[in-house]
């Protein structure tokens, strides 16, 4: 890209008690922005006596349970060439800051998005099933809208998007699973409709971190996406997997195997084939539940948790070989689970 007037960046951020946090995020990434925009939306500890040290534009915004509305919010407030989103569980360290520093000298006007790696997902249990991942994180404050082609010319919709090697440190103070199902659970509860990639993450929260309860309080809506033929074969996998949990918590064996099938019926996901594994473990069937177990870890793949083709499985092979009393296989796969670990 070739370098031009130095662009202007509006740092926007929603907080609601972070006091603990705040600075460190702060810190990181103060100096490299032109305004600091802080949406509070109804902290009761220090965060806003925190933000204060920072900037005088401290807004409060009473909280609708949609993030969305409370982003949106913050944008509004901005004044900048870009507006840099972040939260404050993020940081950047010297290496990334000087990166940083480096794409504001030079971004190009064209460019109307930034994407940044997003790290160490992994280390927190969090939904995703990656540990670094490109995300939009900078964004042009004002697009303007212009013709392409030289006939037939017509707007261009697409935006600009360029992937700067900006790595973005996740350092969250807790998991958000509980606030996360309870939102999902109050926009079913309003009927309101979830979107194939709120759907997916639903799957996933519940997956990666959700209780027994939460699979039991979900399962009368996936049930309804998994016979939708409306949905894509994705949508009716991930809400079989949910729905196979549920029933098996619930020992409704026939909706089980129901809704088991509809997965194993295309392509097997590691997550059906661990619920398999459970079901004749729990029957004493160890012998069956290492063929699915195995399945899992090893001829499948995971559609919404990592841990369902690796640990979750080897773990349940370690137990079910020792059950059978067979130590030396067990301890393969505890040796497996240990390299996982050293990774």
């Amino acid at each position: 890209m070739q370098g031009r007037k130095m662009i202007t960046i509006s740092l926007c951020m929603i907080v609601k008690n972070e006091a603990d946090i705040l600075a460190r995020c702060l810190d990181t990434v103060c100096d490299l922005m032109d305004e600091i925009i802080i949406v509070d939306t109804g902290s009761n500890d220090g965060t806003k006596a925190i933000a204060a040290r920072y900037t005088e534009k401290i807004y409060d915004f009473t909280w609708v349970h949609d993030f969305a509305a409370a982003r949106n919010f913050a944008f509004a407030q901005a004044s900048g060439d870009y507006i840099y989103s972040a939260d404050a569980d993020e940081v950047l360290d010297d290496e990334n800051r000087q990166r940083f520093r480096e794409l504001k000298q030079v971004l190009s006007e064209e460019v109307e998005i930034v994407q940044m790696f997003y790290a160490n997902q992994l280390s927190f249990g969090t939904i995703y099933n990656y540990d670094r991942e490109l995300r939009p994180k900078l964004f042009k404050r004002l697009r303007t809208f212009a013709w392409v082609e030289p006939i037939h010319e017509t707007v261009r919709l697409e935006p600009v998007i360029f992937d700067s090697d900006i790595e973005i440190i996740h350092r969250p103070k807790g998991s958000h699973t509980a606030r996360d199902i309870e939102a999902f659970e109050r926009m079913i509860k309003k009927k309101e409709q979830l979107s194939k990639r709120l759907n997916n993450l639903y799957a996933r929260e519940l997956f990666v971190s959700g209780l027994d309860e939460d699979f039991r309080s979900a399962e009368a809506y996936f049930e309804e996406v998994a016979v939708n033929t409306d949905c894509t074969l994705g949508q009716i996998k991930e809400a079989s997997c949910v729905v196979a949990r549920a029933a098996r918590l619930r020992k409704d064996y026939a909706k089980f195997f129901k809704f088991a099938l509809k997965d194993v019926g295309s392509e097997g996901s590691s997550e059906i084939c661990c619920e398999l594994g459970y079901y004749y473990q729990e029957r004493r069937d160890y012998h069956e539940a290492i063929v699915w177990f195995y399945n899992a870890a090893f001829e499948t793949t995971s559609s919404l948790s990592l841990r369902c083709s690796g640990v979750i499985p080897l773990t349940a092979l370690v137990e079910c070989y020792r059950l059978l009393g067979m130590d030396k296989v067990a301890d393969e796969y505890q040796e497996m689970i240990e390299r996982i670990d050293r990774q």
